[in-house]
């Protein structure tokens, strides 16, 4: 019997050796360079995206939002990140990488920068469905751009330091509401500073981002993808050979490759990392956004005060800067999947004290400390780990559309549909910080007992032969 064709074909050789080049350049300010941008979209991005629960205080009023506006505007954002998501996942890789990120950042910041004129909870409502829409391009696209560019043993450096962007943007936001709160124009002004980056953030990606040779490779492109290359050689210091087209060998793809079909995401060889790459963020993004997105409301229900919600809220977001940084220097040591193993798994204990410390009488406030802090340091810090390895999921003509495919698929189970239904429910300590130990318990088994181990070239890594069906 004759086998099926496998759903994506392995790495051509002059791919293995453009790969390896790009892994043997030594990490340079160049490097550095691209990192720093990315984080500056990350910090942008989180900051314009996540802007939603301030806007639901601080635009209410000024705007005479109903409760049915009020409880649309909570959604409007992150349903729309799905949605826009789902159509970056069916053009990307036909595009380029940043040709994707631009149309995103771009109509995040734009929309953003709307905000400060509307005069109606109607218009506020249509700009943050716009923001989520292009969100939809924008958070996903910087993990496969950096996932081609940075050396292997440095694709957790730029994890570290753009989830470390996103959790300092998340801790600002309720920081700058509470400046502005007295301000009848305060959501106005709050909106500013990420709209006004529309001036400048994208022309930074569009001059300092370049383009990714693995990319330009796959369409044949060949020159474009060595001089790539031996631009990036020569913005580090020449530290290494140029790359030749003739090192490609007549290995090099004459005419444009055809693109893997979209259903090769489920395809023979692919289906099962395809899999393991949407569990391991579902998981972790469902810890990620109920504590995000609800923790602040559950204190309250469970006695706290406003003020203590917001407290705690931030310190386990502050908490996760420099967690994040420790996951991306794990990831390295111990590799992707304990790694994501670590950051679940060490959140029992945060979870638990917080779980616990509405009953540990004068203890109570230490707990709750000690808690928001452990589980910052562990669980809100996980990104770094598991989108990364995500990216790592898929070869080089299926990375763009699956790992925001797969982002987006996550998104609908962590980030719409278990906040609503957990949302009558968290003024129980017990179900609300009980479901999400339940959920990390479980998620980080995952990666150990199904996934891959995926340090390393990424041409060797994701575009060996694919394992039998």
């Amino acid at each position: 019997m004759t086998a099926a064709p496998l759903a994506v074909q392995p790495a051509s050789p002059a791919s293995r050796v453009l790969g390896r080049k790009l892994d043997n350049i030594p990490f340079s300010r160049h490097h550095l360079m691209i990192i720093a941008v990315l984080g500056l979209i990350g910090f942008v991005d989180g900051y314009d995206l996540v802007m939603t629960g301030s806007l639901l205080v601080l635009a209410k009023a000024p705007l005479h939002m109903a409760p049915g506006q009020v409880r649309f505007l909570a959604v409007a954002s992150t349903l729309m990140i799905v949605v826009g998501g789902f159509i970056a996942s069916a053009i990307s890789d036909h595009f380029s990488r940043k040709t994707i990120m631009l149309i995103g950042v771009a109509a995040i910041t734009f929309c953003t920068l709307l905000i400060s004129f509307v005069q109606t909870a109607e218009q506020l409502i249509i700009l943050r469905l716009l923001t989520g829409l292009g969100g939809g391009f924008a958070v996903s696209a910087p993990f496969p751009i950096a996932a081609e560019l940075m050396p292997a043993r440095h694709r957790r450096t730029y994890g570290a330091i753009y989830e470390m962007c996103l959790a300092a943007a998340f801790s600002a936001l309720p920081l700058v509401g509470l400046l502005l709160a007295d301000n009848p124009n305060a959501f106005r002004l709050m909106a500013l500073p990420g709209g006004l980056a529309f001036f400048v953030v994208p022309a930074l990606v569009y001059f300092l981002i370049p383009e990714s040779p693995r990319w330009y490779l796959r369409r044949a492109r060949t020159e474009d993808a060595v001089e790539t290359v031996n631009r990036i050689i020569r913005r580090g210091g020449n530290r290494v050979p140029p790359l030749t087209v003739a090192a490609l060998g007549d290995s090099g793809p004459q005419t444009r490759e055809q693109l893997p079909p979209y259903r090769a995401l489920w395809g023979r060889g692919q289906l099962r990392w395809t899999l393991v790459g949407i569990s391991s963020y579902v998981f972790a993004g469902t810890a990620f956004f109920l504590i995000s997105v609800l923790l602040p409301k559950a204190l309250v229900e469970q006695g706290g005060a406003v003020s203590t919600g917001f407290a705690v809220a931030t310190l386990v977001f502050t908490a996760s800067i420099p967690g994040k940084g420790f996951t991306g220097y794990l990831m390295e040591i111990i590799g992707r999947r304990w790694t994501i193993f670590y950051a679940l798994a060490g959140a029992v204990p945060g979870l638990l004290l917080m779980m616990v410390a509405h009953n540990a009488g004068s203890l109570a406030a230490t707990a709750m400390v000690f808690g928001a802090l452990i589980t910052g340091f562990t669980a809100l810090s996980g990104a770094t780990a598991f989108r990364v390895y995500l990216s790592e999921q898929f070869p080089t003509g299926l990375r763009g559309r699956g790992h925001v495919f797969s982002e987006s698929v996550g998104r609908i189970f962590s980030a719409v549909l278990a906040p609503y239904l957990m949302e009558p429910h968290v003024g129980s300590p017990t179900i609300f910080f009980g479901t999400i130990l339940l959920i990390v318990c479980v998620g980080a088994f995952v990666p150990l007992l199904f996934g891959r181990e995926t340090r390393g070239q990424l041409e060797l890594v994701t575009e060996a032969a694919p394992e039998p069906a």
